[in-house]
């Protein structure tokens, strides 16, 4: 068993089961896969002299998912803050990517994002943005995994000229990189304010074709409602429900504006909802009904948006916070308790990429994505539940070790593949072009 890691726990808090901690537990990998979950004294006897890593103060934890972002818009942390969301788009952010964004801007984007994000616990990112080309380069140098989103919108860029054009780019890139293990893929529709008619329904005939997740913003603010009224006569979901987009493979990301009919049309199709809950208070756009997307059964996972907007690409702020906002929301102290967090931030996030049988829980099979979260912080103390703790206490500084398919990418809270002071300096460079 010498290619065998055993990694030994205080607890190990596997996801599925809900709410579960199992003490002095240990995780057997071996071929990037979790082979066994064992109390660790039975597995000091089953893998005797295999390779060892001892957490004697941790908590190891899935490695996260992050179901919504934009990688590269790292480089545009905090360009302009304190705005809605339209005037942010308009006047500040889609200039500067018009003017900027290029396959170094990405390539450089993600990296910093990548690294901000595994130091953090987060394995896996649901990424949506231009050059995707440039962003999985970037996320295979780190070590991460990714769902890597094939943009589509009506106007422009320098990435392609027109909808066709995009999608068949994506397409392209998706052969490409179809067999590697670390990458999946989603058809990404911007937002149905910058998509049309046309456009979704190719993007509908595709995801059904090839069985990919569509990964769109929507119903994210009251004036993106009011302009589908006005422009489509229906409210965002019922013109999807028109062009075929509703069904398990629907990534309603933000839905914050939602009626109660609308709920219910969500969870009959059997879609999944990512909640961005510091984007969505930063800009202003609303408080999401996600105790009553609970309630009615919807898949309901969390994301960071971009470092644009949050600023940061924290899933363990957004899972505090989530958990909060629900209780506010329901007006219910039982409302998203500390369990449902996490298995948004996990299991929920891998179920809406339809990567569930990969990834997301620590169960024998599954890819081998952990996170050690480390206990031993004077503010940590006295810890009675592990898993109110992760969620209500904890934070990503708190991250010690985190492996990706079995390979240890963050050692003593170091990235075991990238350099930081190379990051901040490509950083800076592109701080001084864009301020320029």
């Amino acid at each position: 068993m010498s290619d065998t890691l055993l990694i030994n726990a205080r607890w190990v808090v596997p996801v599925e089961p809900a709410a579960v901690a199992l003490e002095h537990h240990a995780v057997a990998v071996r071929g990037g896969l979790i082979e066994a979950v064992l109390p660790m004294a039975e597995a000091a006897q089953r893998y005797p002299g295999c390779a060892r890593v001892d957490l004697p103060g941790h908590a190891l934890i899935p490695g996260l998912v992050n179901a919504h972002t934009h990688a590269a818009m790292a480089l545009l942390r905090g360009i302009a803050d304190d705005l809605p969301l339209m005037r942010w788009l308009m006047e500040h952010v889609w200039p500067a990517e018009a003017k900027h964004v290029s396959p170094q801007f990405v390539k450089d984007g993600t990296l910093l994002a990548c690294a901000e994000m595994l130091r953090g616990g987060v394995t896996c990112m649901n990424d949506m943005y231009f050059f995707p080309e440039s962003a999985i380069e970037s996320v295979l140098e780190a070590g991460m995994r990714a769902a890597v989103g094939l943009i589509v919108v009506e106007f422009p860029s320098a990435y392609a000229a027109d909808p066709d054009q995009y999608l068949a780019k994506g397409l392209a890139l998706r052969d490409q990189w179809r067999e590697q293990p670390q990458l999946s893929f989603c058809l990404a529709p911007h937002a149905p304010y910058t998509v049309s008619d046309a456009s979704f329904r190719k993007v509908a005939q595709l995801a059904a074709e090839l069985d990919l997740p569509v990964h769109v913003h929507v119903h994210e603010t009251l004036e993106e409602i009011e302009r589908s009224v006005a422009d489509h006569g229906v409210r965002p979901l019922a013109r999807f429900e028109r062009l075929g987009l509703l069904g398990p493979n629907l990534i309603s990301v933000h839905s914050v504006h939602l009626e109660p009919g609308e709920i219910a049309l969500l969870a009959r199709h059997g879609c999944s909802v990512v909640h961005c809950p510091s984007s969505n208070l930063k800009l202003a756009s609303g408080l999401a009904p996600v105790p009553a997307l609970l309630a009615a059964g919807v898949n309901v996972a969390l994301g960071t948006d971009g470092a644009a907007s949050n600023n940061r690409l924290d899933l363990f702020q957004e899972m505090r916070t989530a958990a909060l906002l629900a209780k506010a929301v329901a007006r219910d102290a039982a409302a998203m308790p500390a369990h449902a967090a996490l298995r948004a931030a996990t299991l929920g996030g891998a179920a809406a990429l339809g990567l569930e049988a990969r990834i997301g829980s620590i169960v024998p099979g599954k890819a081998a994505d952990l996170a050690a979260v480390c206990f031993d912080r004077l503010e940590l103390q006295p810890a009675y539940d592990v898993v109110s703790h992760l969620v209500y206490a904890c934070g990503r500084e708190d991250i010690s070790d985190v492996w990706v398919a079995g390979e240890r990418v963050v050692r003593d809270r170091a990235c075991t593949r990238l350099g930081l002071s190379d990051l901040q300096g490509r950083a800076q460079l592109w701080q001084t072009k864009i301020l320029n």
